[in-house]
């Protein structure tokens, strides 16, 4: 064999290896009874689609005898046959349609479930974005949120068409194919002055005509399979820019932004264009082709043996049993011609899925250097904290804060202040270390959430508004100073575009005033208010921790937050080759914070 077709039988053994590792899953799970049997009521189904195409072509050559022989019994006999027939046909086509949606929805359902609840486990959804962006995996996943809402759509729909086509065609040869080799009878084919007898020979005529198809037709339609996977991407990408614009578009206007985010859109969506002229083309010549192969195959049986037909070998009825024989034997075996647009779809769906599958596997079953234990202080032993392309920033840090303690952590921007306050959190995926962290903890960054919908949930996200009293949800937006909000708990909205930065912020800060946590991680979160309601808001943030037996950490510029504070920690840069430990481009200096001079 050589190697070309060794390539090929890898990967079409891939391929299946690829949809029998997405689909399993389903038919292992809690559902999988219920999948089964309605998967083997389909296959029933269409055994018995197959039977009825039997009996339809046996009547074929009854009817057409009937009319040849001008025997008005019999065709009046067979018209009331074909009613039956066609009532069985369409019977068993609603029902296998019927069922054959419903197992797709419940699989679509059951897979996006699961997918969703894995994505979203473990901050998988946040760590896979920093690898992308990051560029340490060429084979990170992109556009997750295709990934669960297309492309799982696409492959359970494309894989039950095409498993379920496929076994109708296999079932189809079989039946027909011996049907077929009885009609044909000898075929007498003079060559050099001798005849030869080849029997069944519309059998093999039909093998040879589908062979041919089936070469020219992959032939034509391989580069497919990469167009539209390239195709899925560039869409998503248009896709997920016009989101950003969406969802930045306070910020886009007041920039005047428009013109560079029009740039922006137009690039994308000319990759969508250009791609998808590219996909036109192609298919347009495999249509140009299967077209042309399904036409011919219409009137080749009767070229075959219409000679035969019209030397008095058999009937009309005969004749049109070996075109409908041929027709369904043709059809079986030209699957692949019939449906490779369709195949090359679903190969891409199928390898965008994996993908996405494989990423989120390698994030789980990756070797997490960071040791993250609960504890009644904070406290950090030999930490590490780097860049994603492994660039330190902070090496063999041992930091401690106790119950009482106020400590601002000031640097120069960009030196991983909120990264440390990542790692604090446990999310940052590259750091290393162990860091001990108490109950209890609220962590603000500058930029808080604000969900969409009514306003006492965005308060009290991500806890039910039911665990809070109107009262308390109305003192806290006061005490936040938000009074004016206070009156619009159950008004939904896109609050996110609806308030400042300095109204999303006391939001958050009504949060923490709402929870009462006893630990507060705080991340510049009064940069966008005045000082007057900065000195009063954190003057409260900290009243509430030290009330509970906690400590507040913040990052801040502004000179006046370190009245909040009696610690101060100061990243301070480093020159390479300063001797620093592991590297590291900052060290941590800790003092005693002095009040801001009156």
């Amino acid at each position: 064999m050589s190697s070309s077709v060794t390539a090929r039988a890898a990967t079409f053994a891939q391929v299946l290896k690829r949809v029998f590792a997405l689909s399993a899953p389903y038919f292992r799970s809690e559902e999988k009874w219920r999948a089964r049997v309605m998967l083997l009521g389909i296959v029933a189904l269409n055994l018995f689609y197959v039977y009825v195409a039997v009996l339809g072509n046996e009547w074929y050559g009854r009817f057409y005898d009937a009319l040849q022989n001008k025997d008005s019994v019999a065709f009046w006999r067979e018209v009331g046959v074909f009613g039956w027939i066609a009532f069985f046909n369409i019977a068993v086509q609603v029902l296998k349609f019927y069922v054959t949606q419903l197992l797709q929805l419940r699989w679509r359902a059951w897979m996006t479930r699961s997918y969703l609840s894995r994505w979203m486990a473990d901050r998988t959804f946040y760590h896979l974005e920093l690898a992308r962006y990051a560029g340490k995996d060429g084979h990170t996943p992109d556009n997750p949120d295709q990934r669960i809402q297309e492309d799982m759509q696409i492959f359970t729909s494309a894989t039950m068409t095409l498993s379920m086509g496929l076994l109708n065609a296999v079932v189809t040869l079989m039946s027909f194919i011996g049907l077929l080799w009885g009609l044909s009878g000898n075929f007498s084919l003079t060559f050099g002055g001798t005849t030869y007898q080849i029997v069944g020979a519309m059998v093999w005529v039909a093998l040879g005509y589908s062979i041919l198809g089936t070469v020219i037709t992959h032939f034509i339609g391989r580069p497919l399979i990469r167009l539209n996977f390239t195709q899925q991407r560039y869409e998503a990408d248009f896709r997920h820019h016009l989101v950003r614009v969406r969802e930045y578009s306070e910020a886009i206007a007041l920039d005047k932004g428009e013109k560079v985010e029009r740039e922006q859109l137009d690039l994308r969506f000319g990759d969508v264009l250009r791609n998808y002229l590219l996909l036109i083309k192609q298919q347009k010549n495999l249509v140009t082709f299967t077209s042309f192969f399904g036409q011919a195959a219409v009137i080749f049986p009767f070229l075959v043996a219409g000679q035969q037909y019209f030397g008095g070998a058999f009937q009309l009825g005969h004749l049109m049993q070996i075109g409908s024989a041929f027709g369904k034997v043709q059809e079986s075996l030209s699957w692949f011609v019939d449906n490779y647009d369709s195949v090359a779809v679903w190969r891409a769906t199928t390898d965008r899925l994996t993908s996405f599958d494989d990423g989120m596997r390698a994030h789980t079953e990756r070797e997490d250097g960071l040791q993250h234990s609960p504890s009644a202080m904070l406290q950090t032993d030999d930490l590490t904290v780097a860049l994603p392309n492994g660039m330190p920033l902070l090496a063999g840090a041992a930091l401690a804060v106790k119950p009482g303690d106020s400590v601002l952590l000031q640097g120069p921007s960009g030196s991983g202040k909120s990264t440390l306050f990542r790692s604090f959190a446990g999310i940052w995926p590259f750091s290393k270390g162990r860091i001990q962290v108490p109950d209890n903890v609220a962590f603000m960054p500058q930029r808080p959430y604000v969900p969409d919908g009514k306003l006492r949930d965005a308060l009290t996200y991500p806890n039910p508004a039911a665990d809070f009293t109107d009262d308390q949800l109305r003192q806290a937006l006061t005490d936040a100073l938000l009074p004016d909000l206070a009156a619009r708990l159950d008004d939904s909205d896109a609050w996110s575009q609806k308030l400042s930065g300095g109204e999303q912020q006391r939001l958050a800060i009504a949060r923490v005033l709402l929870k009462k946590p006893a630990w507060l991680f705080a991340d510049e979160i009064t940069s966008a208010l005045d000082a007057k309601a900065e000195s009063e808001l954190y003057k409260r943030l900290s009243d509430t921790v030290h009330a509970a037996g906690g400590a507040m950490v913040s990052i801040a510029h502004r000179a006046a937050v370190g009245d909040f504070h009696n610690q101060r920690w100061t990243l301070v840069p480093q020159e390479e080759g300063t001797g620093t430990a592991g590297g590291a481009r900052y060290r941590l200096n800790t003092s005693t914070a002095q009040p801001t001079a009156a």
